[in-house]
């Protein structure tokens, strides 16, 4: 964090100091939440969780190197104490970035979030310092933290934005008010929640509609939910997608034989060939909206080409490519699961998968409420489409579903099985598989299915094979 005198931190946040002999000493390092990442300089923000209370730890953590705790009662080591400690972390936040003076990049949508905020932050980081929101860390307690860590270096932050509900995004940016806002698409991620895609639209438009006049709203052109946002905003609009219509653009999509995507990148600049490291025809959109926000600010076609070329893979278990030394290839993308993303793994597994077999280990995509029974059996009758050699169904109802659904659809669904939990899904694997198959493992984060791959990546309890970001 940039740095910040305690009496400081007290105003921004609203707050009263408790034991502090000196109140212009300094916080030079971390804010930080968890008391086992307290390093020298840092702010302990002490959360009360359902098992945990934070405020127990305040005298390790100040005997660890924590300058003072941000909490909501006396700790008897130097405290800030505020009614809210979460209320508190945003407004910290908040000053935090209106004294950086960086440009603040925001992104949100249904699907592909983390994979794009990755790719925006490795293209930016090319030109400047950039800071960016770790892993899925875009909630209201993640986001600020997020915020937080930048320095007076920092010259772009990049910040993904999620929301179970209306309301969540205006909340996120009146704590770091962005600059350039990306909305990728409108899926059926948490539509349970919702109620409905035009429900989740009004939920994601609070993104632009936060924009300045003098900002950017980056929108996909492909997706009409989206498209339709550049009513919502004062700010200008750049478009991206594969239409001709879109300023930003892929022209001449391909993929190699290892299901790489290869297009040529088309901005108002001139044009670039680009091959990404990633895998899957999804990430070419990802891409694209990457490249919007690097052309707004100022790089050229060219830069951009070869910064999203030589992009990889920063967040765990999203499209995680291992070759195992036998030839098998493990394809672990087990962070999370809904409808379009699941949909994109398996033509990506399909693929990766020309000439070998492929094996789709699925589990449950959570949250969508009266939606589910359509979406899992669509999902299996999918797979038996693309060709999949084997689905390995793993869990209860939704599983059935996936199940049922490839069964469904033809012929192929007898080499369709379910199984009820990951062990068995690793059983079944470990005595089917040969050299050169290539298994994609995919659920909801509930079901925890990224276990299945790292069985089957390991050998006497070591990992082995490097993640293959080629």
């Amino acid at each position: 964090m940039i740095a910040l005198s305690l009496a400081e931190i007290a105003t921004a946040v609203g707050g009263q100091t408790y034991d502090i002999p000196d109140p212009s000493v300094r916080v030079t390092g971390p804010v930080v939440i968890d008391s086992r990442k307290v390093t020298d300089g840092s702010l302990f923000a002490a959360f009360v969780g359902e098992r945990v209370d934070g405020h127990d730890y305040a005298a390790a953590v100040v005997d660890a190197g924590a300058v003072a705790v941000l909490a909501s009662r006396p700790v008897g080591v130097p405290a800030i104490i505020v009614d809210d400690v979460q209320a508190a972390l945003g407004a910290l936040a908040r000053t935090v970035v209106e004294r950086l003076g960086a440009t603040l990049v925001a992104l949100t949508g249904s699907a592909g979030k983390t994979s794009t905020k990755d790719l925006i932050a490795q293209v930016l980081r090319s030109k400047a310092p950039t800071v960016f929101t770790p892993g899925s860390f875009n909630n209201e307690i993640g986001l600020p933290l997020t915020a937080l860590s930048a320095t007076d270096e920092t010259r772009y932050l990049v910040l993904e934005m999620g929301a179970r509900g209306k309301g969540h995004i205006r909340y996120l940016t009146g704590l770091t008010p962005p600059r350039i806002g990306v909305v990728l698409n409108v899926g059926t991620a948490h539509i349970g929640e919702f109620g409905g895609r035009e429900q989740i639209a009004e939920a994601k438009g609070e993104l632009v509609e936060s924009l300045p006049a003098d900002g950017t709203a980056i929108l996909n052109a492909d997706d009409p939910l989206v498209r339709a946002m550049a009513s919502r905003t004062k700010a200008r609009v750049l478009l991206f997608g594969e239409g001709a219509d879109a300023e930003v653009r892929a022209e001449n999509v391909r993929l190699t034989e290892n299901g790489q995507p290869s297009f040529s990148l088309r901005t108002p600049s001139g044009c670039s060939d680009v091959t990404l490291r990633l895998y899957g025809e999804h990430h070419v959109s990802n891409a694209l909206a990457a490249a919007a926000v690097a052309h707004d600010l100022g790089m050229s076609v060219e830069e951009i080409a070869l910064a999203l070329s030589e992009a990889g893979t920063l967040s765990r278990w999203r499209m995680e490519v291992t070759e195992r030394p036998d030839g098998v290839t493990v394809v672990n993308d087990a962070y999370n699961a809904n409808p379009e993303s699941m949909r994109a793994a398996l033509r990506a597994l399909a693929a990766m998968g020309r000439g070998r077999r492929t094996w789709a280990v699925l589990g449950q995509m959570a949250e969508l409420g009266d939606e589910a029974l359509a979406e899992h059996d669509a999902v299996g009758r999918l797979a038996v489409r693309l060709n999949v050699s084997k689905l390995v169904a793993v869990g209860g109802r939704e599983a059935s579903w996936l199940q049922l659904g490839a069964y469904n659809e033809g012929s192929w669904g007898e080499e369709s099985v379910h199984v009820s939990d990951a062990q068995a899904a690793v059983d079944l694997l470990r005595s089917e598989l040969r050299p050169g198959d290539v298994v994609l493992v995919k659920a909801s984060r509930s079901v925890g299915l990224e276990s299945v791959a790292q069985a089957l990546l390991a050998v006497d309890g070591d990992n082995v094979g490097e993640v293959a970001a080629r």
